[in-house]
C-alpha cells in the first residue's frame, strides 16, 4: 500500500489517530522521518471542526520589546489582544502548516486561559503537531530545549520573566524561532508591523484540551501532545555535567538552598537536585509554582531574595544558595558570606569551563551584553579567544551560538547561557557551579576570591530609577547623545572622561546593525558608567544606570563594590543631571 491510499483509507478519529506503517511504500515511511507529510494528511481527513475567522481592530500597542510583549494582565485581557498578538506571530513567523509548535509558560495568572487559546489558534492555522507541558507549564530554557530536540517550528512561551504576577501583575507573550532562541529583531518588527494591520484572526471552536493528564488528543486534525515538562531538560542537563561527581558532593554532606521563588523552577529543581542527585529534602523551597509567586517578585537578587543571602551570612552549613525568577531563566549565586554579582559568575565559569564535560575541550569563545562587567574579557584574554559585546537581550547571542562563534554567553541581568540551548538558563548556572565546586574541591567563596587575585576585581552595581514619565527618560538620553563630543577630557571629581559613545552593535554574522543600545562613558581611571532606558518594564520608564570600576589589586573581602563606585555615581549623576532631570533623588533599587 503507497502512502496516500493508506491516508484515504484511515480511520482518522479522536480515538484511533495511528503513524503510518513502516511497511508503507512511496513517500513517508514513518513518523519519525515525515512528520510534516502524516499530519498533513491528518489535517484532510481528520474529525471535523468549526474554524471560526474572527473580525477584530488592531491595538496600538503591540510591538514586541527586547522579550516579547509585556503588559499589564489588565491589557491582556481586553477582548481580542490575545488573539491579535498570537494571530500576529503566526501571520509574520512563516507557513505553519504541517509544522510542530511547542507552547507554555511559567504558571503566572492568566496562563492557564491563554495556553487554552494559544492551543485553539494553533489548530485554526494549520499547525499538524502541539507540544504542550502538563498544565501548560514549561520553563523557557526547558521550552527552547524542546523545541530544538524536537525541530519544530517554534515556540510560543507565556511569561513576563522577572516582572510580578498576580491578577494585578504582569503578563507576556513571545516567540522563539526553530533554533529555540528568542526571534531576531526581523521577526519581531515583522509581527509588530503585522499587529498593526490585523483585521481578523482564526481560532477553532472546541472545548479546553485537558492539559493535566500526559498524552495526545486530537484537535480537527491537529494532534496536541502533553509532556511532562521536566523530562527532556533533566536528561539533557545530565549530559552536560558530571552528575555522579555532583552526587559524590552532597553525598558528602555537602548542604545548599534553593529558592524556586514559587515560580517555573521548583519542578525542575526538585527533581533535578533532589531526587536525581541527592540533596537533602527541604533542599528546594518554596517549590510549588503559583499564579502570584506567592506574593513574591520573582527576580533574583540581593533585594528581593534577601533572606538567601542573610542565610549565607549567618549559616555556615549551607555551601552555596541560589535562586532562579519567573519563568527559569535567571540565576542568582551567593557563596558563603558573599553574594556573585552575575557579571562575576560568568567570568568565573568561563575561567573553570574546562572542569565541565560538556565543555572540556574547550571554548570557541564568549559573549556579554554591553552592560555586563568586563570581568568575563579579562579570561578570554588569557584563555586566547574572542569575547563579543552585545547589546542587551538573549537574541543577539543566537547568531553568534548558531554560527559556532562562542560556547558560553551573560548578561548583568542575572543571565547565564550556553550551546545547549539558545535562552538563559537559571537551573543550568546552578549546576555548572556545583560541578566547579564538587571538581575543584574548594568552597564557592574561595573559588571566588582566587579568581580575583589572578584577574583583578570588577567592581559594579545597577541603579535602576523606575516607573519615570517616558517623555522625561527619553529626554534625557537624548541629551545625553547631543553632549557626548564635549565630554572627553572633561573632569568629575576624581575621574576624567576618556572616551564615550551611543553603543551600536555591527552583528558579525549577519551584517545588522542596531544603535542607540546605550551610552556608555569610559574613564581613564579604569571606571565606565552606562546609560540606558530598559525595554522590559509594563508601567512608565526605567532608566538604568551601569556602574564599573576595576582594581587590579582587590582587597580580600566580600564586600567592596560599593564604596569603589561612589565617585562613579556621582560623575554620571553630574554628567546626566539625573536628579534634577528625574527629580530622584535615589535610585528605586540597587543591585
Amino acid at each position: 500500500m503507497l502512502f496516500d491510499d493508506w491516508c484515504h483509507e484511515a480511520p482518522f478519529r479522536l480515538s484511533g489517530i495511528e503513524p503510518p506503517p513502516s511497511s508503507l511504500g512511496g513517500s513517508p515511511a514513518s513518523i519519525q522521518a515525515h512528520q510534516g507529510a502524516w499530519h498533513v494528511c491528518l489535517k484532510e481527513h481528520g474529525e471535523p471542526m468549526n474554524t471560526n475567522k474572527v473580525p477584530t481592530k488592531p491595538f496600538p500597542d503591540q510591538k514586541p520589546g527586547t522579550s516579547g510583549l509585556r503588559k499589564k494582565v489588565k491589557t491582556f485581557q481586553q477582548p481580542h489582544y490575545v488573539e491579535n498578538f498570537v494571530q500576529a506571530i503566526f501571520d509574520a513567523a512563516g507557513d505553519p502548516r504541517g509544522k510542530e509548535l511547542i507552547v507554555g509558560g511559567d504558571g503566572r495568572f492568566f496562563n492557564d486561559r491563554v495556553v487554552q487559546t494559544v492551543i485553539r489558534m494553533a489548530a485554526a492555522n494549520g499547525f499538524a503537531w502541539l507540544i504542550v507541558g502538563r498544565d501548560g507549564l514549561l520553563s523557557t530554557p526547558a521550552a527552547s530545549c524542546i523545541i530544538r530536540k524536537r525541530r519544530a517550528f517554534g515556540g510560543v512561551i507565556l511569561s513576563a520573566s522577572h516582572n510580578p504576577g498576580g491578577s494585578e501583575g504582569d503578563f507576556g507573550i513571545k516567540f522563539n524561532a526553530s533554533n529555540g532562541g528568542p526571534a531576531p529583531e526581523s521577526l519581531t518588527d515583522a509581527i509588530s508591523r503585522r499587529s498593526s494591520e490585523i483585521d481578523t484572526y482564526s481560532i477553532v471552536d472546541a472545548p479546553d484540551v485537558d492539559l493535566s493528564r500526559l498524552g495526545e488528543t486530537d484537535l480537527g486534525g491537529t494532534v496536541v501532545e502533553v509532556v511532562d515538562p521536566v523530562s527532556d531538560y533533566a536528561a539533557l542537563m545530565e549530559e552536560l555535567f558530571d552528575f555522579d561527581r555532583i552526587a559524590g558532593l552532597f553525598a558528602s554532606g555537602f548542604r545548599m538552598r534553593f529558592d524556586a521563588m514559587n515560580a517555573i523552577t521548583g519542578p525542575y529543581a526538585r527533581v533535578i537536585l533532589e531526587e536525581r542527585l541527592g540533596a537533602e529534602a527541604g533542599t528546594v523551597t518554596n517549590g510549588e509554582p503559583l499564579p502570584d509567586f506567592g506574593g513574591r517578585h520573582p527576580d533574583p537578587n540581593p533585594v528581593h531574595a534577601r533572606d538567601l543571602v542573610e542565610l549565607m551570612q549567618r549559616d555556615e552549613s549551607f555551601g552555596l544558595a541560589a535562586a532562579s525568577d519567573g519563568d527559569g531563566d535567571r540565576n542568582m549565586i551567593v557563596a558563603p558570606g558573599m553574594f556573585v554579582s552575575p557579571s562575576d559568575s560568568l567570568a568565573v565559569l568561563t575561567a573553570n569551563a574546562h572542569l565541565v564535560p560538556a565543555y572540556s575541550g574547550g571554548l570557541a569563545g564568549v559573549a556579554r551584553s554591553m552592560p555586563t562587567s568586563r570581568a568575563v574579557d579579562r579570561v578570554a584574554d588569557s584563555l586566547g579567544i574572542d569575547c563579543y559585546e552585545t547589546p542587551t537581550g538573549w537574541k543577539f547571542f543566537g547568531n553568534l551560538l548558531d554560527a559556532g562563534r562562542i560556547t558560553l554567553c551573560g548578561e548583568e541581568s542575572a543571565g547565564t547561557g550556553s550551546t545547549h540551548v539558545r535562552e538563559k538558563d537559571g537551573l543550568w548556572a546552578v549546576l555548572f557551579w556545583l560541578n566547579v565546586i564538587a571538581t575543584r574541591g574548594m568552597p564557592a567563596d574561595e573559588i571566588v576570591r582566587q579568581h580575583w587575585k589572578r584577574f583583578g576585581r570588577h567592581h559594579y552595581a545597577r541603579h535602576d530609577y523606575e516607573g519615570l514619565d517616558q517623555d522625561v527618560a527619553n529626554d534625557l538620553m537624548q541629551d545625553l547623545r547631543d553632549r557626548l563630543p564635549d565630554l572627553p577630557g572633561r573632569s568629575f571629581g576624581p575621574l576624567t572622561v576618556e572616551s564615550c559613545d551611543d553603543f551600536a552593535y555591527h552583528d558579525p554574522v549577519d551584517d545588522t546593525v542596531s544603535r542607540h543600545q546605550g551610552v556608555r562613558v569610559f574613564f581613564r581611571e579604569g571606571a565606565r558608567a552606562i546609560f540606558r532606558l530598559s525595554g522590559t518594564g509594563t508601567s512608565g520608564a526605567t532608566l538604568r544606570l551601569y556602574l564599573e570600576r576595576f582594581d587590579p589589586s582587590p582587597a580580600d573581602d566580600a564586600a567592596g563594590g560599593g564604596e569603589p563606585l561612589v565617585s562613579v555615581a556621582r560623575a554620571a549623576g553630574e554628567i546626566s543631571e539625573l536628579a534634577a532631570r528625574t527629580g530622584r533623588g535615589s535610585p528605586t533599587t540597587i543591585t
